[in-house]
């Protein structure tokens, strides 16, 4: 017999622990490790409209017949989009296939459905955008949004919402000004961190949850290193050779979601011989580095950044690592660290390496002191990879052939397939661009020399620009035209 969930949907079956199955004359049956249940059975009569009959097996055949069928189907299509009732329960601690069939409110069952589904599809952030009938649910996948389902009713759209509230303890009362808070689910016996974004909208509020799913990182751990994340062997060596020295600072800056701190880490990791007191400070700790004190930044009880790297520096450190650079004060901390004999790794938000100097003197920082402690700046993006299952050779039309040159190149580009979920893309590799600061540099940019003056010459020395980088990457068949023109500006 072979087990057949289109008869009797999966969240069902694992709520009553028996399996629909077929047998070769097309008959349905439920596989279960009891004796006949005639209730069930009669229920399961009247769902389907045909007979059905009950075999019993092994509580590991039940087991094994549901693991593989949960890892095929999609949460949301076993939940019913009745009618809403009630209020928006308690916060869930356990999320489940078989509690979410078991849960009694409609919009409690979405929500974990919708957790869930992104989660299946490692899904970095969830989206719930409120219009005038509902609610539409859309999910990052590869740094891209794709829309998930658009659930109708106004009133469920607003239990969704009032639920997030509840799990992330926020004031379920306040509709009007935005609303941060952080919840936790344990999922296949591992915790994995939520953080929520709730704003007011035309419509009601919308709220956005980034999931930060540790366990997904750190089974990676083996392979976090710098060629892992798609760095080229002689930018690999430049970072190396920076993250190496005794003292100064290594930034890495683009935008939220480009793989700065993954980047820093791996960076720390490579570098680390065991020697060295090395300490952390991040807003959150995404995971675990061995050998290594991490700090979490916890601003309700005062633990900012900047205090947390004062107390730091108290502890006798080598190197030291600030999540995010995000104020004067931190920075100032920062760069003294710098000047004082700590190597400091850290984060900025700016749109290249070069932009980083403008972000420090909008701070208003001494900028002799800044490039003093200066020692490089790495500015990346994630470029989604072509779906390896379905990728196929293209030609290059005119324009494109102008912008990748003369010379060798294999361009390809996915057709869309159940791998890539249609995307013709799976996975994301980066590229960068390494300014690296010598005493000539230093120079121009303490006399505050022209921006162009300053780019001209670190672009003599053989900077690579974060285009050029993203053109090899076309080239050499691994991402598209598409990818290029979608996260890179040709400066």
């Amino acid at each position: 017999m072979k087990p057949d969930f289109s008869a009797w949907g999966h969240a069902a079956a694992s709520r009553h622990r028996a399996v629909p199955a077929r047998d070769a004359s097309g008959r349905l049956w439920l596989l279960a490790d009891r004796d006949a249940d005639a209730l069930l059975l009669q229920s399961v009569e009247h769902q389907t409209g045909t007979a059905v009959l009950w075999q019993r097996c092994s509580a590991e055949e039940v087991d094994g017949w549901l693991a593989a069928s949960e890892r095929d189907f999609r949460a949301l299509d076993g939940v019913a989009e009745a009618p809403a009732e009630g209020g928006a329960g308690d916060t869930t601690a356990e999320l489940s296939v078989a509690q979410m069939a078991a849960k009694a409110s409609p919009a409690v069952r979405l929500l974990d459905a919708v957790i869930y589904d992104a989660l299946k599809d490692s899904a970095s952030d969830i989206h719930f955008e409120n219009h005038a009938r509902g609610v539409e649910v859309r999910l990052r996948i590869d740094g891209v949004l794709l829309s998930l389902r658009n659930i109708e009713g106004a009133a469920l759209a607003e239990q969704i919402v009032s639920r997030l509230k509840v799990m992330a303890e926020l004031d379920i009362g306040e509709r009007r000004l935005p609303q941060d808070g952080r919840f936790k689910l344990r999922v296949n016996g591992r915790e994995i961190d939520f953080r929520l974004s709730i704003i007011p909208s035309a419509f009601g509020e919308d709220a956005v949850v980034r999931v930060l799913d540790r366990a997904v990182i750190e089974q990676q751990a083996g392979a976090l290193t710098l060629a892992a994340l798609g760095f080229d062997a002689e930018l690999r060596q430049a970072i190396l050779a920076v993250a190496s020295r005794p003292h100064g600072m290594l930034l890495v800056t683009g935008p939220t979601g480009s793989g700065k701190t993954t980047t820093l880490y791996a960076a720390i990791t490579e570098t680390c011989s065991g020697r060295e007191k090395v300490i952390t400070i991040e807003d959150p700790v995404e995971y675990q580095l061995p050998g290594v004190v991490q700090i979490p930044v916890n601003e309700k009880k005062g633990l900012t950044f900047a205090r947390g790297l004062r107390a730091i520096l108290r502890h006798d450190p080598d190197r030291v690592m600030v999540g995010e650079i995000r104020d004067t004060e931190t920075a100032q901390i920062a760069v003294q660290a710098a000047l004082t004999g700590h190597l400091v790794f850290s984060s900025v938000h700016a749109n290249n390496a070069f932009d980083v100097l403008g972000r420090f003197m909008h701070m208003g920082l001494d900028l002799y002191n800044v490039v003093a402690a200066l020692e490089g700046v790495l500015a990346q993006r994630l470029l989604r990879q072509v779906c390896s299952q379905c990728a196929v050779a293209v030609q290059a039309t005119a324009q494109e052939q102008l912008l990748i040159g003369a010379g060798p190149s294999q361009l390809r580009a996915g057709v869309g397939c159940a791998h890539c979920r249609g995307t013709g893309y799976r996975g994301r590799r980066a590229v960068a661009e390494l300014l690296l600061f010598d005493d000539s540099l230093r120079d121009l940019v303490a006399a505050r020399a022209p921006m162009s003056q300053i780019k001209a010459v670190a672009r003599e020395r053989g900077m690579q620009s974060l285009r050029t980088a993203a053109l090899a990457a076309v080239r050499q068949g691994w991402t598209t035209f598409e990818e290029l023109e979608r996260v890179t500006v040709d400066a």
